[in-house]
């Protein structure tokens, strides 16, 4: 006997309704999914389907990138960098337990590690916020192997854009253009005043928090905040603008010191096409594990190096420094980037040591005034000068 054939019209009317209900609900999903890419001008990995599952190459491991990278190239590169880049030049990142900035503010007395960064208690409290800029204020570090190879990239013409969570500005110190830069978090590099949005600059700014005081405009007699991103304030206007032209270009993603738990920043991952290689270069894996709403509505599935369905992702599990000397000696560029960074640090030691001999003359010149001035007013007056002034 033949089997009994299985169509729609064998099937019961419950089940019948039951596979219309889904199909409606998949078409429904999918079409919302579709119209808020589209509003929003989000490209994902969900919405490219051409190479999806082909492998960018055959080795997708560390040293397979880097014969890939010498044997085919690649041209238009995007990094996307957080606090780990930054941290062997000696500023603390956020997160990491017990040395991370958030484990390490109880002497300002905080209502919670955060609020240092909240536009409600800044307005209420300056103050903790300008002595913690104090310490971490830029131009008292240099910058680390990581922000030199950034450098080289865009020597080479390879850098298409470096997008960076970090407010230090050692990406401009370290000589990487305007712009090729996207502050996500905004920058020391320029401040406002928040009462008449006057424009202050960065040598402004340093004076005023460096002599311990509360920078106050000289026209309104505001409070003057540093240009960097408090919680509830919108990113700078490039992170909105660059991205959908900069995304669709890309063909290497290289992700360095984040740990890729703030959005929007950590959504960019997912903005690069299906055939852009992503290289992590971190202490641990990280934007692995997006999933859920995430996936399905903003972004794709996130970074996919231990899913069997990888087809371009790769982990250098370590610090970022270690993963960009590697990368500098398996292509051929160590001795070049390791002039560039002892020719730059000899200069910006250099620098520094004529600021600081600067300042210390000023120093003393003002000392040496103020001094003399107070001689002047305690001087006892001469009794026969006295006599003759008297006749």
């Amino acid at each position: 006997m033949s089997e009994k054939p299985t169509t729609s019209q064998n099937k019961t009317k419950d089940e019948n309704e039951a596979v219309a209900e889904g199909t409606d609900e998949d078409t429904t999903m999918d079409a919302i999914r579709k119209f808020f890419t589209q509003k929003l001008n989000l490209v994902t990995t969900l919405d490219e389907e051409d190479g999806a599952n082909k492998k960018a190459f055959e080795n997708l491991t560390f040293e397979g990138l880097c014969d890939h990278w010498k044997s085919k190239g690649f041209k238009n590169i995007i990094t996307m960098v957080g606090a780990g880049i930054s941290t062997s030049a000696g500023i603390p990142d956020f997160r990491s337990p017990g040395s991370g900035l958030y484990d390490n503010l109880q002497k300002y007395n905080l209502p919670h590690p955060s609020a240092i960064f909240e536009m409600d208690y800044f307005e209420e409290n300056p103050q903790p916020f300008f002595a913690l800029a104090k310490e971490l204020y830029p131009g008292s570090f240099n910058p680390t192997p990581s922000h030199y190879f950034v450098r080289l990239l865009h020597e080479k013409g390879l850098l298409l854009r470096h997008y960076t969570q970090n407010i230090d500005t050692l990406e401009r110190i370290a000589g990487i253009p305007d712009d090729k830069l996207v502050e996500a978090h905004g920058t020391f590099f320029t401040n406002h005043c928040l009462g008449c949005r006057k424009l202050y600059s960065m040598e402004w700014m340093k004076e005023q928090i460096f002599s311990d005081s509360v920078p106050t405009c000289e026209e309104c007699n505001s409070v003057v905040k540093p240009d960097i991103v408090f919680f509830g304030e919108n990113l700078p206007e490039k992170f909105y603008t660059l991205p959908a032209k900069d995304f669709n270009k890309c063909d290497l993603l290289i992700i360095m010191g984040t740990s890729l738990e703030v959005q929007p920043f950590a959504s960019l991952i997912d903005r690069a096409g299906p055939k852009c290689v992503r290289l992590l270069i971190n202490r641990t894996k990280v934007g692995n594990d997006f999933g859920g709403i995430g996936a399905w509505f903003m972004m794709g599935p996130g970074l996919m190096f231990d899913n069997p369905k990888n087809t371009r992702d790769i982990a250098y599990i370590g610090d970022c420094d270690d993963g960009c000397l590697a990368l500098a000696e398996a292509l051929g560029w160590k001795d070049e980037l390791s002039e560039l960074i002892k020719s730059e640090h000899q200069r910006l030691n250099k620098e520094n040591a004529d600021c600081k001999e600067k300042r210390a003359k000023e120093k003393s010149k003002t000392d040496d005034d103020e001094k003399e001035s107070d001689e002047t007013e305690e001087k006892p007056v001469d009794p026969k000068n006295k006599e003759k002034d008297a006749v």
